[in-house]
């Protein structure tokens, strides 16, 4: 098997798509981490009763953001992705952030994007295309989240497709 982490990502800056691995699929407590060691999907926490990822949570591969993580990505689907699976995403938007634990703060940024073969989220094209409502509670579930681990998330704004493609061209890793 191929390590997740080099396949291409494989942008496409006009279509504004690219590829995605889901670690974390959508209303799981349990929150996954792909281990290169192993070449597997390790159980690394759990969240409280009552909270769980709001969209599928994964990574989009060849890349390395600041944090030293491939790329955050969050992907509407029309159901739960299982863990692992490769999906080819549409770029919609970027919740740019800080995370600050200690004294440290690095960029901790998450691609919005949306899966090619959606029926119910084919038409979003722009973050701006999904409920004001909905885009605060998905920042403030990662606002929250960190709290939990000891960790300060500070939403900086939220952008568009664009910015979310210049976000993978500058987090890309040559092979």
């Amino acid at each position: 098997m191929s390590d997740p982490l080099k396949l291409p990502h494989k942008l496409d800056p006009e279509k504004l798509t690219c590829r995605a691995i889901v670690e974390t699929p959508k209303g799981r407590r349990s929150k996954f981490d792909y281990d290169p060691e192993t070449g597997l999907f390790e159980l690394k926490g759990l969240l409280p009763e009552g909270m769980s990822f709001p969209m599928d949570f994964g990574f989009i591969p060849a890349t390395k953001a600041e944090d030293g993580d491939p790329t955050d990505v969050l992907v509407l689907n029309d159901e739960a992705t299982p863990v692992g699976c490769l999906v080819q995403v549409r770029l919609i938007g970027v919740i740019e952030g800080e995370q600050t634990e200690g004294d440290e703060t690095v960029r901790n940024d998450r691609i919005l994007a949306v899966g090619c073969t959606s029926r119910l989220y084919g038409t979003i094209s722009s973050v701006d295309d999904l409920e004001a409502d909905f885009v605060d509670h998905l920042t403030q579930f990662w606002v929250n989240y960190n709290a939990l681990k000891g960790k300060r998330f500070e939403v900086l704004r939220v952008g568009d497709a664009q910015a979310a493609a210049e976000l993978i061209r500058r987090t890309s890793v040559k092979s």
